[in-house]
């Protein structure tokens, strides 16, 4: 495989946290014409920091993936009409963009963009050198090898799998759990025919994409109504969550966590309460972490002011609960592979708390 530098070791006492103050997009006011909260991911680190969970020198810095780790999924012709930007305006769901020269696009929506991806590939190995890793971007899962769409304009889920495949033995079992209150037909279209990759997908059927074709790569498939609130959801997740981890045994579990299911969220149909988001993250990593499999998660769509906070609290939750191991980093106990026999599951860590 080609030389990358997402894949060197970061220094050891690091938190499996992957972040970079260039993920956050601010242009002009442009990025206000879209619902995302364009700075959501630096909110996210800011509220991590007034916890004292983390501090700057305690995360792992991302680094911006380039052409040539892009093409280990994407086609040539798919990154070449990222130059066009009338393409990305389309892909990112805010018009203006259009007339912005391309200079200006690459660096200011498509290198946070970028950033993010790399962020994602460096925390699948993360993930398994440390047991758990959280980028706090990423999550692009309507984006496959050759199509963009949905703010998503790479892949970075199906990169990230795809990197742990090629580069880390003894990964050959990837389980995505999407979580998004969308259709994650991007990585499903990419792993469509790929018996290595199990998807359960749970979504608000009557949204965006409503991609027929991506469904058939869906093992186990949760289609939502409007309006589902905490208690359905989160018995059907809890319920399909632990049947899929029973099912396929895999080596990586790659958690797509949008917040986009949250009570009021204007593109996600859904009526899940914070508190409800919050038990949702914890079911998935203890689900995982209880079966000693490495948890990647990323963060995806939500679209309100308040989901960052959230994803903060979230993060806060597991933390308290133990399921992401001791108040330190484990990386500074020793070599970094270390993980399983440091700590093997979740029930030794709430000993440890």
């Amino acid at each position: 495989p080609h030389r990358t530098e997402l894949y060197e070791e970061p220094p050891p006492g690091c938190w499996p946290i992957v972040y970079s103050p260039d993920y956050n997009i601010t242009f002009m006011g442009l990025e206000k014409l879209h619902p995302f909260d364009a700075g959501k991911w630096g909110k996210v680190i800011n509220f991590l920091k007034e916890e004292k969970l983390i501090a700057d020198d305690l995360i792992v810095q991302a680094r911006e993936a380039t052409d040539e780790d892009l093409l280990v999924v994407h086609t040539r012709r798919y990154l070449n009409k990222l130059k066009w930007s009338f393409v990305v305006a389309t892909i990112t769901e805010i018009p203006p963009v259009a007339f912005l020269p391309n200079f200006v696009v690459q660096r200011k929506v498509l290198k946070p963009l970028r950033t993010q991806t790399g962020g994602t590939i460096m925390a699948g190995k993360l993930a398994v050198d440390r047991g758990w890793a959280i980028n706090v971007g990423g999550g692009f899962h309507h984006c496959s090898s050759d199509k963009g769409g949905g703010f998503c304009a790479y892949a970075d889920i199906t990169l990230a799998i795809k990197f742990l495949f090629e580069r880390v033995q003894g990964m050959s079992r990837a389980m995505i759990i999407d979580l998004d209150a969308h259709q994650g037909n991007g990585h499903e279209r990419d792993f469509m025919d790929d018996p290595r990759v199990y998807i359960m997908d749970a979504y608000n059927r009557y949204i965006y994409p409503g991609d027929g074709f991506a469904k058939r790569a869906i093992k186990r498939k949760v289609e939502l109504e409007w309006g589902t609130e905490d208690s359905e959801y989160l018995q059907k997740v809890h319920t399909h969550v632990e049947g899929a981890l029973n099912e396929f045994k895999p080596d990586i579990v790659v958690y797509n966590a949008g917040t986009d299911i949250l009570d009021g969220d204007p593109l996600g149909g859904l009526a899940v309460s914070p508190q409800g988001i919050v038990k949702r993250d914890e079911m998935v990593f203890r689900a995982a972490r209880s079966r000693g499999v490495p948890v990647l998660m990323v963060t995806s769509g939500g679209y309100q002011k308040r989901t960052a906070r959230i994803i903060a609290d979230s993060i806060l939750n597991l933390h308290s609960l133990g399921l992401l191991g001791r108040d330190r980093p484990a990386c500074a106990l020793g070599s970094p592979s270390l993980h399983h026999t440091v700590i093997d599951s979740a029930k030794d860590f709430s000993n440890l708390s």
